[in-house]
């Protein structure tokens, strides 16, 4: 039975203790039997239904289309009417075709499924008195956690534990500024935005570090109960809103093909139900059935040879918009530099080697309990000094306000605050300075000049600056944030942080792909310009923080697809970047892994990140980098722009020959005595010329499909509609005529010789439409070769088969053969023909 603090969930107004005791838990966490027996009665720690959709489901789900179900309901009427056998061909027709779709998307869910594990989120918990690292999923209620910088809350919890704790809590009260948090009992009405002793599920934490005791988890909490359109945030992208508009262009044709088709054919004095199951099976081949199961597996195949690169796909439609990126913004530290901060030196004001300020800006990151940084790594490294005898006393940790980290350590002799930070943020507090020999002076314009000299000197040598201050502490209490004053100015810290071997290569690599690569950092822009020339970007173009907050959006938007560098900027002017270049029409992609990228990466076109950054940063990007390197995103641009070309192919197949057939079919059943083909005919054409397209994932893609990023196009996929749809009825038409004039063909020969070259005709010109160049010079993959020699000989076979009676087809003569040999032959010149025209004229 679960425990009664789930009927009166008010935690915030109780006490630690009896918090804990009404979750029968402990500071030490609860046993490992423990928390799986609650996660069992809990499940999962998720927001999301973790039922797994049955194949069963799955199966029924590829009927639901409303022609689908139509075409079952006449077939069904037609066994009452007492056709009985064609009714179990047209069923077995629909059963087998929707199977196809069932075992692909099947098969795709299951990939994607298999991917996403490689990213999961972690936690630390105390399980049995222990650290232990846990995915978030299996936290419990009773669980204590632990949290520090950048980690994402697991669940409602309340506050046991803080130091300087900060977290984000806009996506429930809409409040812009980290939020502070403090151990306390708040009265039961308090309101959600100031349960200040409470954390939630879905926040982050900005800033310092907490114990907290998981409450509620899953969909229990706060952010459960946020209805599930509310959470999903991910606007619909370019390729799923052209997708979604092509089925409706589809829909409008097919509608009205059916009604005219039809009502013509009554009129006509044909059989009703004859006439009314023509027209759904017409119904049928014009609407492309397999799009959603081709879809799911091209983007399910983009995404397993995109993580055989080290890219793994969270979110499978962000793959056609990296296939489109064109601007790509990236902080450089890791990404463009080795990532490995090295210490180039330690100075004092007057720019001369100071082992004091190496001691001390070593205490203040060997210390420090926050986030763990490349800067402290590299301090620590550097620093060979005696054996420490201080202990850490107390800590104002690093937030994005103050730009800097106090600690304050004790030894027996002394105890003394030490701030280390960005330099102008450590001069701010500070209103002395101590010179070489270690006199004191009073903080004057002399002493800032000397300073502001030294950091141009050393930013124009590419070398990040920061500054350390101290400030003597014996009053026997802790050091606070607000006691970040009076401080004394040390001296310098340089860093330097040199380019990747291969970035100047990658980045040519990049604007051949079509992308151009924008630089978004928070270092000073003397630093960042020096980092841009040595990578080959000739003199950036630069736009610094300062120079943003002054601009308007109109003057942002006309010069940000200009500036190839953006330095000194603050994390909320990311977004606001972004934002602009998405507004001046570019498909955005955002590189990073900080606590304050979340932002960017949720506004971008495609969020991406990397396997070591921080929960909220993975938690909010589309794709995850297994390394950290843009020659491993080069890859996965081009593996999006294979995935979206072969997608579009489906597309360009389904408005071509199929199309054209369909629009001749309708015709001729306006002229002839008798059906073009007979609903099952029609079916099993459909059926037989998809079966090759299922192998159009893994097919070979063309240079010049990968050369430059690619977008959906509706007005494009039209006009090629109308133009190859027309070129495939012309040829139609011509089988027509030979059939009828020439071999003066009964009912069931034109049904048999029309479905032979329909099929044969549609499943060759795909050889023909899948490449932007001629088909000779651009050879399919083996799989859709061997796929389309199959159904042709399967074609060909059907008439001598017993299965050629359950169809009404019969031999066709041999004379017919060289006949359609000829026409198909003539097909094929022609669409190179028109194909080379069409792209030299519409494609820009």
């Amino acid at each position: 039975m679960k425990n009664q603090l789930f009927q009166n969930p008010n935690f915030w107004h109780l006490s630690q203790q009896d918090t804990l005791t009404k979750l029968g838990t402990s500071l030490n966490g609860l046993s490992g039997k423990e928390a799986n027996l609650r996660l069992k009665e809990y499940g999962l720690n998720t927001v999301k239904d973790t039922a797994n959709v049955s194949r069963f489901v799955l199966f029924l789900s590829q009927f639901k289309g409303p022609i689908n179900i139509l075409l079952i309901a006449a077939a069904l009427l037609s066994a009452v009417l007492g056709d009985v056998p064609d009714t179990l061909i047209i069923l077995s027709i629909v059963l087998l075709s929707s199977f196809l779709g069932f075992w692909q998307e099947m098969g795709a869910a299951n990939a994607v499924k298999e991917l996403l594990k490689l990213v999961r989120l972690h936690c630390t918990v105390l399980r049995d008195g222990q650290k232990q690292d846990l995915q978030l999923e299996s936290i419990v209620p009773g669980d204590i956690v632990l949290l520090s910088a950048g980690d994402i809350v697991p669940g409602d919890a309340l506050l046991m534990e803080s130091h300087e704790l900060f977290v984000d809590e806009a996506a429930f009260t809409g409040e812009t500024f980290p939020v502070e948090k403090k151990c306390a009992v708040l009265p039961i009405q308090t309101p959600l935005a100031k349960r200040y002793n409470a954390l939630f599920m879905g926040s982050h934490v900005i800033s310092g570090k907490a114990t907290v005791l998981i409450v509620q988890t899953g969909k229990q909490t706060e952010f459960g109960k946020i209805s599930l359109e509310l959470q999903s945030r991910n606007n619909e992208t370019d390729f799923e809103k052209g997708i979604r508009r092509f089925g409706y262009l589809l829909m409008e044709i097919t509608m009205l093909l059916v009604l005219i088709v039809f009502a013509i054919n009554v009129l006509l004095h044909k059989p009703v139900l004859d006439s009314f199951l023509f027209s759904l099976a017409l119904a049928v081949g014009l609407t492309p059935q397999l799009l959603p199961a081709i879809v799911s597996v091209n983007l399910a195949t983009g995404a397993k040879r995109m993580a055989s690169q080290q890219v793994i796909v969270k979110r499978l439609s962000a793959i056609e918009n990296l296939g489109s990126m064109n601007i790509l913004c990236s902080d450089k530290t890791g990404t463009i530099t080795q990532g490995k901060v090295n210490l180039k030196d330690t100075l004092a004001i007057n720019g001369k080697h100071n082992e004091k300020v190496l001691e001390y800006a070593w205490l203040n990151a060997s210390m420090q309990q926050g986030f763990h940084n490349p800067i402290d790594e590299a301090i620590c490294r550097s620093f060979k000094g005696p054996v420490n005898t201080f202990n850490i006393q107390s800590e104002v940790p690093y937030d994005f306000i103050r730009k800097r980290l106090t600690v304050q350590v004790k030894s027996s002799k002394e105890s003394i605050a030490i701030t280390k930070g960005a330099l102008n943020n450590v001069i701010s507090i500070c209103n002395q300075v101590e010179l070489e020999d270690g006199q004191l002076q009073s903080l004057d314009k002399s002493h800032l000049d000397s300073i502001d000299e030294c950091y141009r000197k050393f930013s124009d040598l590419g070398f990040r600056t920061l500054g350390v201050a101290y400030k003597p502490w014996n009053n026997g209490e802790d050091f606070t944030r607000d006691e970040e004053k009076e401080m004394i100015f040390l001296g310098f810290i340089t860093l330097y942080d040199p380019p990747k071997a291969n970035v100047a290569a990658t980045i040519t690599k990049l604007n051949q792909l079509g992308v151009q690569l924008k630089i978004i950092t928070g270092d000073n822009a003397l630093v960042a310009t020096s980092l841009a020339i040595e990578i080959g970007i000739a003199a950036p173009k630069v736009l610094t923080g300062a120079m943003i907050q002054k601009m308007s959006n109109a003057a942002l938007l006309h010069k940000a697809p200009k500036t190839d560098l953006f330095a000194e900027v603050e994390p909320n002017q990311k977004e606001r970047i972004i934002n602009m270049l998405k507004k001046a029409g570019h498909v955005v992609g955002f590189m990073g892994d900080g606590i304050n990228d979340a932002p960017a990466l949720h506004v971008a076109d495609v969020g991406i990140s990397v396997d070591t950054a921080v929960d909220v940063a993975k938690q909010a990007a589309d794709i995850v980098l297994l390394s950290r390197d843009l020659d491993v995103l080069a890859k996965g641009i081009i593996e999006g722009r294979r995935t979206f070309t072969n997608t579009m192919k489906y597309i360009f197949m389904a408005t071509s020959a199929n199309f054209g057939n369909m629009f001749s079919m309708a015709g001729a059943s306006l002229f002839l005595p008798f059906l073009p083909l007979l609903p099952k005919q029609i079916l099993l054409t459909n059926l037989l010329t998809d079966f090759p397209e299922m192998a159009i994932a893994t097919d070979r893609v063309d240079e010049v499909n990968i050369q430059a990023p690619q977008r959906w196009n509706l007005g494009f996929i039209k006009r090629f509609m109308m133009a190859f749809g027309l070129l495939s009825s012309v040829f139609d038409y011509l089988t027509f005529v030979i059939l009828l004039h020439v071999l003066h063909a009964d009912e069931q020969v034109f049904q048999t010789g029309w479905f032979t070259e329909s099929v044969i005709s549609a499943s060759l010109i795909v050889l023909v439409v899948r490449t932007r160049l001629p088909f000779f010079k651009s050879l399919p993959s083996n799989y859709l070769s061997l796929a389309t020699i199959f159904i042709l000989v399967v074609v060909l076979l059907i008439p001598y088969t017993p299965i050629a009676d359950w169809f009404g087809f019969v031999k066709l003569p041999l004379v017919f053969y060289g006949w359609m040999i000829l026409l198909i032959i003539g097909y094929i010149i022609s669409a190179e023909l028109l194909k080379r025209w069409f792209y030299k004229k519409w494609s820009k």
